[in-house]
Parts: C-alpha cells; structure tokens; sequence
C-alpha cells in the first residue's frame, strides 16, 4: 500500500493569564494527563502532542502560524480548560488554516461534591470556556468539527478518531497527484472539469501524459520481474487452467501484469498516486488496463476510468480515509426493478478494485467490446455485502458539490456467467426511486467511489474543512426539502 507519512495533532488548552501560574500549571498538567491518556488508548491513528497553555492573543496567533507551517501537523485540537476570552482567539483562528476539532470534555467527570469549591469552579470552567470559545467560531463563520463528552469515552474516542483520518485526508491533499493517460472520454460532461479549481481548493495537481510515455515505460519491463509477479498472480488469483501452458491466455494476463509494473514505475517517478485511463486512447497497447488497473488500486492508487480524474482523486482521498480497505471506483450500471426488491448493480468494463471483494477473484480472459484491442484479463469477484456510501464529487461551474448516498450492499446471490466483470449490488436509501431522484436532481455522476469503510460523517467533516457543498441522501431524505436545500447551497457557495 502506499504509505501515508505518520502526522501528528497539536494539542491546545485555553486559559487567561489571570489566574496565576499556578493554576495555569495545573491546567497544563491535567492537559498533559488527557493527552497522555488519549494516545494510550490504542484508539486513535495518529499520536497528538501537547503544545501549550494559550493565554494571549499573541501566543495564540504565533501557534496557528506555527501549525500551518508544520509539515507534520494535520490538525489543531483545542479545549477552553477555564475561561479563556474569545477576542484573543480571532487573529489566531483568522490565519489557521489546518483542520480545527473543538473538543469540549472537562477534565473530572463527576461533580466532586463534597469538596466542591470556588478555587475548583474557577479552575475547571470547561462548561461557560467552551461556549465563549465557540461563539467566536460561530461569529468568524470558521470551519470545525465539535465533539462533545468526557475525554475517556469510547464514543468520544471514535469521534476523535474519525476526525483525525479526515484532517490527514485533507492535508494529504496536497500529495494527492493525478496521471492523465489521454484526455477524458469525449463528449462526455460530468467527468470534465477545472483543473486549476481543484489545485486551488483541494491541493491536487492534475497533469496530462500522452499514452506513448506509458508505452514507453512498458517496454522497458524486465521479464524477470514479469515472471515474479505472475507467481504473485498464481497465489493470489484463481487463473484460468489455460493460463498454465503458453498461449494467448497466458500471454494476455503477462501483459497485463507488464502495464502494472510500467504504470507503478512511470507513477513513482512522478511522485504520483492517482491516475486515469481512457478506452479511446491507447495507441501503442495491446490491451486497455485492466488487471493491471485493478492490482494498483488494491495497493492504495486512486483511479477512474474514461479520463475521470476528479473521482480518480476521490478515489485517492477515500483509500486515505479507510486505510486502503473496502474502498472502490465504481460505475452505476444497471438496475433490478422488482417490486420490494429495487437494487443497482454496479461495476466497471474491467476496473473494480478486489478490496471490496467478498470471495477469491478469478482472472479471466474475455473480449471486451470496446477499445478495438486484444481481449484484456481481468479480475472476476461478487462484492461484499454491508453498509456503505455511494460518493460523486460534482463541479457545478467554479464550486464543487459532494454527494452521499448511504446503501445497503448485498453479495449478489445469482450468477452472472455471460458479465465477465466484478460486480457489486446495493440498494440506495431510502429507496432506489427517491434515492435516485435525488441524485439526478443534485447532479450526481455515474462514476463514483463505494467504500464500506469510510462514512458520511467523514465526508461531510472532510466537505466542511475544504469549504464545498455537501449534500447527504440517506433515510431520512425529504425530496422537497433536500430540492430546497440544493438551491439555498447554490446562493451559499456560488463565490
């Protein structure tokens, strides 16, 4: 898997100088000691560092600044221990520019009431601290995540957690880099796009490649590397028993396993981690990727099909969020309308990634009815059953909108002998008709990206840090007042 370099979260108490040094230093120590506890707790991905005490408005802008230039730090946690005035907090909030988490915990659980004093009120202030401190995010319109409750909780925990895989998402938005091999599909609309918008708002660089720079790359493959991976290919795999002697069987998935090695050297060169492909630009190849696609996708590479390289990066993001596990590209193809029983099968020509498979993938060897190219391998698997999203990233003309669709997958129970391609079945909440109806009206894609390890609460943080649109169907959908919501969103975020 490509790996995600180990960030770190900063840790800040609000106080005032006021009190005294010593009641800043026993805020500090029970800071320290929630810190401590935190990462011990196994509970969360990445460790948090205490930084300080913040009482001035000086100390505090001097730390956001510090935090923006930190490679390291993905996020800024902040607790208001005691009352700490929020007019300090503005020229520090105005200039942070790493995901915020307000986390409002105090640091005794129970109300010690028969030592209850004042010297402990005005110590442990936590309950007005935070209300001071969250009207002036409110009032600076300042995007955060606020997690509520005793800093030992386990839900409290999984809330942090899920928090911080998104702020590292959004930080690795920068490393996000996409490969064009050709140009997106054309005529099509949905997956063309600003470019420049995406770098601007997200961090991702986006560049084109002409399809002989790959072609180059693969024939300079090694055939001793060919053969290692073919084995990697025979424990992994069910290969057809053609596969064992030489012939056009054997011969399709090498090359195959030739465009993974060319495409993973030619993407590390450039330093990238997402790319795309399109069936009407392969001039050179003897084969549209498929396998090869596949395999760099089950490794953590974000990819989409048809030069989509806006989903090719969610794809990307996504694999971040859920540690590369359960987390695909994804097409809706077509639907099953029976009454009570209304599903969408969903897949690709050839490019699902096997991380959502629920059995052993085979590979296969099929024509493939596009491309005019040699018959392509790739792998054959039903999809997992399970609760997952269904996700598109829309640009609507200079903004961008993310759509959810919360799904109920199902492993597919019925063969499919003559459909030569992983596959994947779900029913969309709260039905197929309103689902959809939604999603035509919030102008959703039919590329997509199905995860059943990430969620709608990671998303709608991660939509909430970069500042777009997001809009959630789920069971709870109202059409008349999410088509509401779809305008009220287009005046609030048209710039």
């Amino acid at each position: 898997m490509i790996k995600v370099k180990p960030y770190k979260f900063w840790f800040v108490t609000g106080s005032q100088p006021l009190y005294g040094p010593e009641t800043i230093l026993e805020v500090e120590e029970n800071s320290k000691k929630i810190v401590a506890s935190l990462n011990e707790s196994n509970k969360l991905p990445n460790q948090i560092e205490f930084k300080q005490v913040a009482t001035t408005a000086k100390e505090i802008h001097e730390l956001a600044l510090a935090a923006n230039a930190s490679e390291d730090c993905a996020g800024v946690i902040t607790w208001m221990h005691t009352f700490s005035p929020a007019k300090s907090w503005i020229a520090g909030l105005k200039a942070l520019q790493t995901p915020l988490l307000h986390f409002h915990t105090q640091f005794n659980r129970d109300i010690p009431w028969e030592t209850i004093d004042m010297d402990f009120m005005n110590t442990n202030q936590a309950a007005h601290g935070d209300r001071e401190y969250g009207f002036i995010g409110t009032r600076l319109g300042l995007g955060r995540k606020v997690i509520v409750g005793y800093w030992q909780d386990q839900s409290v925990l999984s809330q942090i957690a899920s928090w911080m895989k998104t702020a590292i998402g959004v930080k690795e938005g920068t490393n996000i880099r996409v490969a064009r091999f050709g140009d997106n599909m054309r005529n099509v609309a949905v997956t063309d796009g600003d470019k420049i918008e995406a770098q601007i708002k997200f961090g991702w660089t986006v560049d084109y490649y002409g399809i002989g720079d790959l072609v180059e790359e693969i024939n300079q493959v090694k055939d001793e590397d060919l053969e290692k991976l073919y084995q990697e290919y025979e424990e992994l795999y069910e290969l057809p028993e053609e596969a064992s002697q030489p012939g056009e069987i054997r011969d399709s998935i090498l090359y195959q396993a030739k465009v993974e090695l060319a495409l993973k050297s030619f993407l590390s060169k450039g330093n990238y981690n997402a790319f795309t492909t399109n069936f009407e630009d392969l001039h050179g190849m003897k084969q549209l990727p498929g396998l090869a696609a596949q395999r760099l996708m089950a490794q953590g590479y974000g990819f989409a099909g048809e030069g989509d390289w806006r989903t090719a990066a969610l794809t990307r993001l996504m694999k971040i969020l859920a540690d590369n596990k359960e987390t695909s590209f994804m097409e809706d193809y077509t639907y099953h309308l029976e009454p009570g029983h209304e599903r969408i099968l969903g897949s690709h020509m050839l490019e699902v990634c096997p991380t959502i498979s629920a059995n052993k993938p085979k590979i296969i060897v099929e024509p493939l009815g596009i491309g005019d190219r040699e018959d392509p391998a790739r792998l054959v698997f039903d999809g997992k059953g399970g609760e997952a999203i269904n996700v598109s990233l829309v640009e609507m003309g200079g903004r961008y909108r993310l759509i959810i669709n919360e799904v109920r997958a199902e492993q597919p129970n019925k063969a499919t002998p003559k459909l030569p391609v992983a596959k994947a079945l779900w029913e969309p909440k709260p039905s197929l008709a309103e689902a959809t109806t939604a999603w035509i009206y919030a102008g959703g894609a039919h590329h997509t990206v199905l995860s059943f390890k990430v969620t709608t609460e990671q998303l709608v943080d991660f939509a909430e840090m970069v500042d777009i649109e997001c809009v959630v169907i789920d069971d709870d959908l109202n059409l008349r007042q999410f088509r509401n919501e779809l305008k009220w969103n287009q005046a609030i975020f048209r710039k």
